[in-house]
């Protein structure tokens, strides 16, 4: 395996997401001591991943822990004032004095009341300044969460696919006139499914589709249809025996015979 091939397996993504066997994060921590374009790979997957997490911060308004704050000082000033004893004015029936216990009861509920009160103030005023802007940002917030959630989800799928032992990885590398085309088949040894990470393949044109073949025998087999949706998670096909997976560009709805063609990869088990 070169140095591309090992960086696009998934084991950097594992071992940051801490899904690396102790004998695969100590190659890979090797690996990257005597070759620069690995510790590269892994210090951009590093950053994606620490900027994936921070990208949904949102700031609230300058000033509301300081307002907060002041609340919460007025209120326990304002309190100590009321339960302090008058000792200039004895009382003429010395009563047990409750009101402090009371108070010291709800203060804490008081306090939170104030906070809770003032968030919501702040959140209001904050909101009403622009309307319209804070809608545009929050649709555009939304759109970028949907998206990192399914970049997450995939990812995650992935991890589930490289850490499972049953699951066989062949890698399809690209024929002479697509050399940049490459994907990755997992096929598990126990169901016999093929699933397919075609992220590295160029966008079908309008029209077109992708479909994978199992080679058996020497006889090309249809081992189903890509797209996007399915990618990395839908098993695509049932696939008894093979000793090599090619992928071709087909019309929509895919061909009973391959276009030779139109063969974007290739890769042998």
């Amino acid at each position: 395996m070169n140095t591309k091939e090992y960086i696009s397996s998934g084991i950097i993504e594992s071992y940051i997401l801490g899904l690396a066997s102790p004998e695969e994060a100590g190659i890979l921590e090797c690996v990257m001591k005597n070759n620069a374009e690995v510790k590269m790979a892994f210090e951009e997957a590093q950053k994606t991943l620490e900027d994936l997490a921070t990208s949904q911060a949102v700031a609230p308004p300058a000033d509301l822990k300081s307002k907060i704050w002041n609340k919460i000082q007025l209120e326990q000033t304002t309190e100590e004032v009321q339960v302090t004893p008058a000792k200039e004015i004895p009382a003429e029936k010395p009563q047990p004095d409750i009101q402090p216990h009371i108070k010291s009861k709800w203060k804490p509920y008081a306090v939170a009341a104030s906070v809770l009160f003032l968030i919501s103030a702040a959140g209001n005023l904050f909101w009403m300044n622009d309307q319209s802007k804070t809608k545009e940002e929050i649709a555009k917030m939304q759109t970028e969460k949907k998206s990192q959630d399914l970049a997450m989800q995939k990812m995650n799928q992935k991890m589930d696919m490289f850490s499972n032992p049953d699951m066989k990885m062949v890698m399809l590398k690209g024929v002479e006139k697509h050399t940049d085309s490459k994907a990755m088949v997992f096929w598990d040894k126990k169901t016999k499914e093929v699933y397919l990470n075609g992220e590295n393949l160029p966008k079908a044109p309008e029209g077109m589709q992708y479909q994978l073949w199992a080679i058996a025998d020497g006889k090309p087999v249809n081992a189903g249809m890509y797209t996007e949706e399915k990618d990395s998670k839908t098993a695509l096909a049932h696939i008894p025996n093979a000793q090599a997976f090619a992928i071709t560009l087909e019309k929509q709805g895919g061909s009973a015979v391959p276009t030779m063609e139109n063969m974007y990869v290739m890769g042998e088990i």
